[in-house]
């Protein structure tokens, strides 16, 4: 394994960013090629934790000559957003200056050439991260970008033009869903790691392109680590970027297939202080409480409840008690069209 360090100059002088990348050289040249990342909301570190106990079966399977394919493993790939506090509050999903989503805004190649991305000269460092980060990626078979949700479990976004192929992979993960989107997302980093792939209009059983969504922001501990970074492991030896007879093929995947549209995200009604009547995993049926906002405490009139617009399966749940009017509180994972369908990115 060797490791590089990437420095990115910021906005005024003095002010750099640094992060380190691992790579893996592999010994067959014709094997898979594999780009992991995690924490790009730089305060969602389930997926750093699960590379970390990642890390020692890889050190393993190359001191026995395993790994085949090429990997190139970016733990920490938000520097920027990792630095960002206010008031003592950790802010990783937003640039400051510039207010753009982390994960929003990623340059759109037609190959996976890092000669066509933008010159990032005159650039904002926000920009300039983001294709650097592409670059790294670009020519990689599977890319695997590591987030987490609130609270929720375990699910990936994946294009819907890799489904069904990529369904060893979720069984692979032991993810509980797999979200299917098609056409835009903001150019978030997933459509920009797809969009050479669809653009060549070749095969692509072989592409293997996903946002990970490791349940909740809390969930950072050792024996959870362990199971995802497994997880990990397992999907690359399907794929054959490592070789690692004593692990099994995946299974069928049997767990939610859903396209976006079908999911309602159940904004809050009023502001205020919010009780909630379900968790994720929960079934629940059309017209079940969800969810009780506390808006004028102790009065007449003070409660406004949610309800469940169809039969479904609490994929997600904010983890803030307090809200806006407006926010959305859960992702109900039905099994008809949501009334109040979204284009593109669900969340900002």
């Amino acid at each position: 394994m060797k490791k590089s360090v990437e420095r990115i100059e910021g906005d005024t002088e003095g002010v750099a960013y640094e992060f380190p990348v691992l790579r893996f050289e592999g010994s067959d040249k014709a094997a898979p090629r594999a780009y992991l990342q995690a924490a790009l909301h730089a305060g969602e570190l389930p997926g750093t934790v699960a590379i970390d106990a990642l890390m020692p079966m890889l050190l393993k399977a190359e001191a026995e000559g395993r790994i085949l394919g090429a990997l190139t493993i970016v733990p920490w790939a938000n520097p920027i957003g990792r630095a960002q506090y206010q008031f003592g509050d950790h802010q990783g999903r937003f640039h400051s200056g510039t207010r753009v989503n982390f994960n929003r805004d990623f340059p759109l190649v037609d190959r996976p050439d890092p000669a066509l991305l933008p010159d990032t000269t005159h650039a904002t460092v926000d920009q300039k991260l983001k294709a650097r980060l592409l670059s790294l990626s670009l020519g990689h078979d599977i890319v695997l970008d590591l987030h987490c949700d609130d609270e929720g479990l375990p699910y990936l976004y994946v294009p819907a033009e890799l489904w069904p192929a990529m369904a060893d992979c979720a069984a692979a993960m032991g993810v509980a869903a797999v979200l299917l989107w098609q056409g835009e997302s903001g150019a978030a980093f997933e459509e920009a790691s797809v969009h050479p792939h669809l653009a060549a209009g070749g095969p692509l059983d072989r592409v293997v392109v996903t946002t990970v969504e490791y349940r909740g922001v809390a969930d950072v501990d050792r024996a959870t680590a362990e199971g995802d970074a497994a997880g990990l492991y397992r999907l690359l030896v399907a794929r054959g970027v490592v070789a690692d007879p004593s692990v099994p093929a995946p299974g069928p995947f049997k767990g939610v297939v859903t396209p976006l549209e079908n999911i309602d995200m159940m904004p809050a009604p009023q502001a205020g202080a919010v009780l909630y009547d379900v968790k994720p995993g929960d079934r629940v049926k059309k017209g079940d409480r969800l969810a009780t906002v506390v808006h004028r405490p102790g009065e007449q009139g003070g409660h406004a409840e949610v309800f469940a617009p169809q039969d479904g399966t609490i994929l997600t749940r904010r983890s803030h008690r307090i809200t806006r009017a407006g926010d959305d509180l859960v992702k109900l994972l039905g099994g008809a069209r949501s009334t109040d369908a979204r284009a593109g990115a669900l969340e900002d």
